[in-house]
């Protein structure tokens, strides 16, 4: 369990330390951390409503950071290239996150041209059943992809690396919240971009 722990460990810094520089993406993060913690929260009530909070202001909020704000030129930081930090990448690298959330979008598109959604639901009544079928799709979606992904690692990268990886996602939201929650006052005095001192400490 000790090496167990000591990867999590790892492979939380690394995610930090190469995918976290951006104030605005680290703001969402603990955004994006928040509304996952409610998700799960709701997921014991209404798993439907959790699939959509988790969904629409979670992973939008989470992914608009890394996609949108996230420096991708040469860290300097790290001494590393973007496309370098994409190869290593233990998770969802931004190539897998375009794929996943493509497929996000076209569920609200098929459903709507195909209400039935091939015979897995009963004609939407309203707008609000269709929602929940919507729901219902990301929830199996997002079951679906983190699985997909540990599956995947079992054989890239061995079963101990996986469960890391899966443990890791699952329990972001609470490393988020208490990680990047001073990010927005940071934002608000001006500062883009994290100094990273403590990345350089280490490293040096």
């Amino acid at each position: 369990m000790a090496r167990f722990w000591e990867e999590l460990r790892t492979q939380r810094w690394d995610d930090h330390r190469y995918y976290h520089h951006s104030r605005i993406n680290q703001s969402l993060h603990f955004v994006s951390a928040i509304s996952f913690i409610v998700a799960y929260a709701m997921m014991f009530k209404d798993p439907v409503i959790s699939a959509l909070i988790g969904w629409l202001v979670a992973m939008v909020s989470r992914q608009s950071g890394h996609f949108f704000f996230e420096p991708k030129d040469y860290d300097q930081v790290n001494r590393a290239t973007h496309e370098h930090k994409e190869a290593i990448k233990i998770g969802y690298n931004l190539r897998r996150k375009v794929v996943l959330h493509v497929l996000w979008a076209l569920v609200p598109l098929v459903l709507w041209l195909d209400p039935r959604g091939f015979g897995l639901f009963p004609l939407s009544a309203d707008r609000g059943e269709f929602l929940r079928h919507v729901g219902e799709v990301w929830l199996a979606l997002g079951i679906g992809g983190l699985l997909f992904r540990t599956v995947h690692l079992f054989f890239l990268r061995g079963v101990r690396t996986g469960l890391v990886g899966l443990t890791k996602i699952l329990t972001d939201p609470f490393n988020d919240a208490k990680t990047y929650w001073k990010a927005p006052f940071h934002l608000m005095r001006g500062e883009l971009l994290d100094p990273m001192h403590h990345v350089k400490e280490q490293g040096a």
